[in-house]
């Protein structure tokens, strides 16, 4: 593809910007089209890591036995809203076969090559195109209340250690309370990925904007593509409801959870279920932690940034309700509670939340549509959009200009889904 021709990527949220910026580095002309605002939806209040560390995917064996005594209760971190759902029984089956050894380091394999890839690309990014994003280099401690959680880690440590060289430094309950004054004494302990980093992704967006802004980038939000106008196997331009047309050379699919309302134009059938995470963003307590930690047997992470302190994650399977549930938001409330002297503090500044577009393997989906031949997918990147999403813009570009991929993209390919 020349360098000069237009590509239109559908989806304002950080996979796409990612997408955009490498795009228009290698000379393309970009436009970003969004149904909402630009960096609005699931890149907004997350939790802003970008972890290397999180090689495993959610199929894990023994995962469904330890799970589903709680899946249907309202106070568990990971729900599942009953309902006549063909396709979410049908991800759940998929998913539950997953649940085995094989398959678990089948998928952490790819989730390794491209975390790797983003850590590389985000240094880049970070340190040669000065993107303001309070980037921190404080690891992330994964934090145990009980000793047999923290003594278990230890052998998944060993485990992903040997086989990816990711590994974390054991914290034993005496020293953490001198690292993080901010824990309560009588935990067991914690796990440090050194490693890890994190940011500020209301920030990264906005920098995001103001740089492809500068490079000519356009900006079209509150357009909701309903519709790919196809001629000989290609697309010409997009369509929204009310018929607006959006011309473009080539495209890029970025609509995260979204994405599955695209099936019949890109002809195959995405499976990405939504999977509801909330965050609750606050000033500083007056004790802060000082690194990043996710308290494991709660499911609840904590980010502090330089002026603002976040609580998130859970995880609900409820389709795409758009409904505040105030029983999640006590839950993170709740979980920090036993972890932490100030779990909080007042005045909350934003209770959101976001649906994470969760594949049943722990994969996304990089790869042509199989009905138009200038239409690129990227989406399906689980709890890992940040993490993920430099590699992924990255290997999107060498996909349109027909460069040889910087990563085995068989990893990532629609064919493991069938």
């Amino acid at each position: 593809m020349k360098k000069t021709e237009h590509v239109v990527v559908i989806g304002g949220g950080v996979i796409g910007a990612m997408c955009a910026w490498y795009l228009c580095k290698s000379g393309h002309k970009i436009t970003i089209v969004d149904s909402e605002k630009f960096g609005a939806a699931c890149s907004h209040g997350n939790c802003g890591y970008v972890c290397p560390s999180h090689v495993l995917p959610l199929t894990q064996p023994g995962v469904i036995r330890q799970t589903l005594p709680t899946l249907f209760r309202a106070n568990s971190p990971l729900t599942i809203k009953l309902r006549w759902s063909p396709d979410l029984w049908n991800w759940l089956w998929r998913f539950s076969r997953r649940c085995n050894r094989e398959c678990m380091l089948e998928a952490a394999a790819g989730r390794h090559l491209l975390l790797q890839s983003s850590m590389r690309l985000y240094e880049e990014l970070v340190n040669g195109q000065r993107i303001e994003c309070e980037w921190t280099d404080k690891g992330l401690l994964f934090v145990y209340q009980t000793q047999k959680h923290f003594d278990h880690f230890a052998t998944v440590n060993q485990m992903v250690s040997e086989k990816y060289g990711v590994q974390a430094k054991p914290i034993a309950a005496a020293e953490l309370e001198k690292l993080e004054p901010a824990l309560k004494p009588g935990l067991a302990g914690a796990w440090h990925y050194e490693g890890d980093r994190h940011l500020r992704p209301d920030k990264l967006m906005q920098s995001l904007r103001e740089k492809l802004s500068g490079a000519g980038c356009e900006f079209i939000e509150d357009f909701s593509v309903k519709e790919f106008v196809a001629n000989s196997g290609e697309c010409r331009s997009v369509a929204d409801a009310s018929g607006r047309e959006i011309a473009g050379d080539a495209f890029v699919v970025a609509t995260g959870a979204l994405s599955p309302f695209l099936n019949q134009h890109l002809g195959c059938k995405l499976p990405i279920q939504p999977g509801k995470g909330y965050s609750i963003t606050m000033p500083h307590p007056r004790i802060v932690p000082s690194t990043p930690m996710v308290f494991e047997e709660h499911r609840v992470a904590i980010t502090p940034m330089h002026d603002k302190y976040r609580i998130g994650s859970t995880m609900e399977f409820a389709g795409y309700d758009t409904s505040m549930n105030r029983k999640r938001l006590a839950m993170l409330r709740e979980s920090a509670s036993v972890y932490l002297h100030e779990p909080y503090a007042e005045p909350v500044e934003e209770e959101w939340y976001g649906w994470r577009p969760m594949t049943w393997d722990g994969k996304p989906v990089i790869d042509q549509s199989p009905r138009l031949g200038n239409v690129t997918i990227a989406a399906g990147h689980n709890m890992l959009g940040i993490s993920m999403a430099t590699a992924t813009g990255k290997l999107v570009q060498e996909m349109i200009d027909g460069e040889q991929p910087h990563l085995p993209l068989e990893h990532f390919s629609l064919a493991r889904l069938r």
